[in-house]
């Protein structure tokens, strides 16, 4: 049996929970950042009957447990520590996103993964969705033929967000946070990588959150001459019905996909009129990632995945914050899986 333990209160560690089963046990939590709030992870150990014991310190409690794995939903400015250090321990790192708030910690983290042996993944667990995977499932069947365009959006009601969320160090930013779950599902329904990008965001209208953007849009030219913006916004109605609000509308050769509202709508050349698609079951991510552990599977979410994704978010926060368009350094840094 795995143990795995969680360092942080501050992301989704809901996926831990829910995906723990017979292969995994939750061997011990403490919090990762400096006055972290462990209160909501801790109601929803009680609601689950699960006594497990906190630790004082995350690193005293890796020194003490030795576990397999580590889920990582700190404050998102030091997830890229303490998934170095945990790499470096020789242990399994699973992250919430982004991996990384600053380039030169991705590149420190990619190069302690690469030296480590060990697996790596992030919590885009939203691939995990039953429209999601719908969607993924019939463009890689090709039914919408060679993809040309893409549009992702993701807009979220913005409440009242924890002090951490009003610093660019600690929180990282509206587009790494928020928008890099789009970024991601534009490299993995296309299989194409980034050469460029330009973006803007802004913080008006952020309801006294200090450096925290609240709307946000960029532009990404990617390989094969495919073209994908990205749309994300903290400025959804506090009446709307979800707290969310994802969509990816993805134009092709042969046809129009479009996820929204829970649904997939397929336009093509096989039938006339709009199809509204059956869907499939939904999948754990942390049970994909152990799948990976344990040499069963490959994670929905693999390494690669997570480090170019992070890396396209904060080159496009960079464009964001300078105005100036951010071209990718090589092939080197964002492998080319589609030619």
């Amino acid at each position: 049996m795995l143990t795995v333990c969680i360092v942080g209160g501050s992301g989704h560690y809901r996926y831990v929970l829910e995906g723990l089963d017979e292969r995994i046990q939750l061997a011990a939590y403490a919090a990762g950042s400096l006055g972290e709030d462990m209160g909501k992870l801790e109601t929803m150990l009680a609601e689950r009957a699960l006594q497990v014991p906190r630790f004082g310190h995350w690193q005293g409690m890796l020194d003490t447990v030795k576990p397999d794995i580590v889920a990582v939903n700190s404050h998102f400015g030091d997830h890229a520590r303490i998934s170095r250090e945990c790499l470096q321990r020789g242990i399994h790192v699973f992250s919430e996103k982004p991996v990384a708030t600053t380039l030169d910690e991705l590149a420190a983290l990619r190069a302690a993964h690469g030296a480590s042996g060990q697996h790596f993944s992030a919590m885009f667990g939203i691939r995990c969705k039953p429209w999601f995977l719908t969607a993924h499932a019939a463009v890689s069947a090709g039914r919408i033929g060679a993809v040309r365009l893409m549009h992702a959006q993701k807009s979220y009601k913005l409440g009242t967000r924890p002090a951490f969320y009003t610093q660019r160090e600690s929180c990282g930013g509206l587009i790494p946070w928020v928008g890099s779950h789009a970024i991601d599902w534009l490299q993995w329904f296309s299989g194409a990588h980034f050469l460029s990008v330009t973006a803007r965001h802004s913080r008006q209208h952020n309801a006294g959150h200090g450096d925290l953007e609240v709307s946000a849009q960029c532009l990404f030219d990617m390989s094969h001459g495919i073209a994908a913006t990205v749309s994300i916004d903290y400025l959804r109605p506090t009446t709307a019905p979800s707290h969310d609000d994802d969509r990816i509308r993805i134009t092709g050769t042969r046809g129009v996909l479009e996820v929204r509202d829970k649904q997939v709508c397929l336009i093509n050349d096989e039938a006339e009129g709009p199809q509204t698609l059956a869907q499939l079951p939904e999948r754990s991510i942390f049970a994909s990632f152990v799948d990976q552990v344990l040499g069963t599977a490959d994670c929905i979410v693999s390494s690669d995945d997570a480090f170019n994704a992070t890396l396209a978010s904060l080159m496009a926060r960079e464009a964001a914050d300078t105005g100036n368009m951010q071209r990718f350094a090589s092939e080197r840094d964002m492998p080319n899986r589609a030619d």
